[in-house]
């Protein structure tokens, strides 16, 4: 098996439903199994056995956050790279064999492709790392410059959003997977820092792109707010950004 997928569902089912059937229509080419974890209780409206993929069920008992659900995928998945996507994604063609191109070239311990809005727009997925300056600009101002210029050819930011990371297992091994104490939010940011910390590369591989349906709970919801604001501060109080902030400093 060349790809284990992991795919949480929130009460998404619908959404993910569209995401399998994607998979199904674009990614033939590709030896993958999808690991299918229910986050809450909620009715599967297709069959498991309907597509030509292997599907693991994972049924949560209690509701656990975003580093908790793909780290225990990733204990089930069987294949040489361990693949997150969220329910909101959309493929439009098979991402997997360019992202296996950028990682192989650039000896990457992370790849994503070039994510696109519902409208075609590049969006804002692969930054540089936050200080509480950058978050104290971005506050006071709007319509500010994306911090990378998307063209054509591969590029290296400091990270990635967690909507669509591939990574070799031997390097999600190696970083531990994963922080389990970010509920939601900032598992990407950490986990990218990391991955530099050690040595690897983070790579955005534009010649394959995904459509994301943005949701933006944390701009709507207190809860999802206030779950924001807690990652930002556990991120900026971690020795993971002592040590990148560190390791940048002129």
């Amino acid at each position: 098996m060349d790809i284990s997928i992991s795919v949480v569902s929130h009460g998404q089912i619908v959404w993910v439903a569209e995401l399998l059937q994607d998979l199904e229509m674009h990614c033939a080419a590709s030896r993958f199994e999808l690991i299918l974890t229910l986050n809450r209780d909620e009715t599967i409206p297709f069959s498991l056995a309907q597509f030509s993929y292997p599907v693991t069920l994972l049924k949560n008992e209690r509701v656990l956050g975003f580093a908790a659900n793909h780290n225990q995928a990733f204990r089930r998945a069987v294949g040489r790279y361990f693949c997150v996507i969220n329910p909101d994604i959309r493929l439009v063609n098979n991402p997997f064999i360019e992202l296996f191109a950028c990682l192989s070239e650039f000896s990457a311990g992370v790849a994503a492709p070039l994510v696109l809005g519902e409208t075609g727009e590049p969006e804002d997925s692969a930054r540089r790392f936050p200080s509480p300056l950058s978050i104290l600009r971005k506050a006071c101002g709007k319509g500010l410059p994306s911090d990378y210029v998307f063209g054509n050819a591969a590029f290296h930011p400091d990270w990635v959003a967690g909507m669509f990371m591939l990574f070799p297992r031997r390097v999600f091994t190696q970083v531990g997977g994963f922080d389990e104490h970010y509920y939601l939010y900032y598992e990407d940011v950490d986990i990218c820092a990391r991955l530099r910390l050690l040595g690897h590369e983070v790579v955005v591989c534009p010649s394959a792109t995904v459509v994301h349906h943005a949701q933006r709970h944390s701009h709507r919801s207190l809860w999802y707010l206030r779950w924001h604001l807690q990652s930002m501060l556990r991120f900026f109080l971690s020795p993971v950004y002592r040590r990148i902030s560190a390791r940048r400093a002129p």
